[in-house]
């Protein structure tokens, strides 16, 4: 993935630079790029790649509340954290180019290893480098503090993908003023929420940003443009493309925590044979970690730990018996490492666990279900009693259309190819979100690149993208 966005970057600059004139309420997988740290007794493994933070300076700038407004509280400001790398810039007066990530659902820190290609581009093409936080997330918070942030739907309102966007323009502005840098073209880049930002930032803010790399930017995957079980299709898919035992084992295994736990003494037997932090109250606890954990590892299936792989070695390899169920039990070691207790282990929810689940009751609707043809228990998507569930949370109800109404999605090529430029959308195949990806290209400046085997591009992919490509960024 690493070398996949590297490349994209590059051919972006080149490429846009010269043309420049269910009831899973709680379990809409988080779009972030990292993804979960699994393997907490081997922490080698799950090393995302060197990082020197030392190059970067942060600043706070004063940032309006709300931005669509005139009501005397729409002025409130807030500190808004963004960080700044300006050692391989070529300067405002040859226009060196600008490169802006955008931040997603975490504290900005957690996004600076992970994309450390940016550097490397940054060094190529002599960049200034810019990663924003996203507000309400890390030290961008309003109201003065977190709780008061997330008190209630009245201060959680201001909380969503316009505002950020806003904030992203009006932080880009006073960069680019402050350096007197006003001929320097921006590219804003992100991955997965942060891919769907930058997609929709290049539409809604042409005339700031030249151009845009979305990665894993699954933008279609509302209001019912894409199908409801694309996402665990996908899932299904990997495992079964891992192993075929594997694959027919999780199938099988779901029947068998079922007919267990309706037993005398079945939730006891399931605790211990799981090792559960604390005894199952019901099946649905124990059924729930595993989709979140088969799912978790088919998002973020990459190099160097490939967890499907791993998790289907532990499943295939019997460790801990030949039943059904033990199998399963060695893929959650071989996915988790060895500790004291798995399952339902006490944690305070992070902040990216309580964001998120409000930006997906609020408007990131994703109706993710599983339909017949998975390795999963059929579970389609209930969009009203989804609704009713996020009300009773927050007391307000669900825009599942306010995403396609306000950045579109239907009819996306004909609309595109209308108006929309500088755009490329990654997506790797065996990512479930890349259901809900843009998979082709739209025009000769709106392109979709695509890997079959993991999440690296093959040579017919680079030969395919490098045809499409001027020789000379204008700068």
């Amino acid at each position: 993935m690493m070398f996949q966005r590297q490349f994209l970057l590059q051919s972006f600059l080149l490429l846009s630079l010269t043309t420049a004139t269910a009831k899973r309420l709680n379990t809409i997988p988080r779009l972030s790029p990292i993804g979960p740290r699994v393997w907490r007794d081997q922490p080698d493994k799950t090393t995302l790649g060197e990082f020197d933070g030392e190059d970067f300076e942060t600043f706070f700038h004063n940032q309006t509340l709300d931005h669509f407004n005139y009501r005397p509280e729409s002025y409130d400001k807030f500190p808004q954290r963004y960080l700044i790398n300006s050692k391989y810039w070529g300067g405002a007066n040859v226009s060196a180019p600008i490169l802006v990530y955008l931040g997603a659902e975490e504290p900005i820190d957690e996004d600076l290893a992970a994309v450390g290609f940016l550097v490397d581009n940054a060094v190529q093409f002599n960049s200034l480098l810019v990663f924003i936080e996203h507000r309400y997330y890390g030290k961008s918070i309003p109201f003065g503090s977190r709780e008061e942030a997330l008190k209630d739907a009245s201060k959680l309102g201001y909380f969503n993908s316009a505002q950020a966007i806003a904030d992203y323009a009006a932080i880009i502005i006073h960069i680019k003023e402050t350096l007197r840098a006003q001929y320097s073209p921006v590219i804003v880049i992100g991955g997965s929420y942060g891919g769907m930002l930058a997609s929709w930032f290049r539409l809604k803010y042409p005339h700031i940003a030249l151009g845009a790399l979305a990665s894993s930017a699954p933008i279609l995957y509302f209001d019912d443009i894409t199908p409801q079980d694309g996402y665990y299709s996908i899932v299904t898919k990997d495992f079964r493309e891992a192993s075929e035992t594997c694959y027919q084992t999780i199938k099988t295994s779901w029947s068998e925590i079922d007919e267990l736990a309706s037993k005398p003494d079945g939730l006891s037997m399931l605790s211990k044979k799981f090792k559960t932090c604390t005894p199952l109250a019901d099946a649905s606890e124990l059924k729930d970690h595993l989709d979140t954990m088969y799912a978790s590892a088919a998002q973020y299936n990459r190099p160097p730990t490939y967890p499907v792989n791993e998790v289907c070695k532990g499943i295939d390899g019997g460790g801990f018996g030949d039943d059904i169920l033990s199998r399963i039990f060695g893929g959650l070691v071989a996915y988790k490492g060895n500790l004291s207790c798995y399952v339902n282990a006490h944690t305070d929810p992070s902040e990216t666990t309580v964001g998120w689940r409000w930006q997906t009751c609020s408007e990131m609707a994703i109706p993710i279900g599983v339909g017949n043809n998975s390795m999963f228990p059929p579970d389609p998507f209930d969009l009203e009693d989804y609704i009713e569930n996020c009300k009773s949370l927050y007391g307000v109800p669900t825009r599942p259309h306010w995403i396609t109404t306000y950045y579109g999605g239907h009819s996306i090529k004909l609309i595109l190819q209308r108006f929309a430029s500088n755009i490329i959308f990654s997506n790797g195949l065996r990512d479930p979100y890349s259901s809900g990806g843009v998979l082709e290209n739209i025009s000769d400046t709106v392109v979709a690149v695509k890997t079959v085997n993991g999440n690296f591009l093959t040579k017919q992919h680079l030969v395919l993208l490098q045809n499409k490509l001027h020789t000379q960024p204008p700068w």
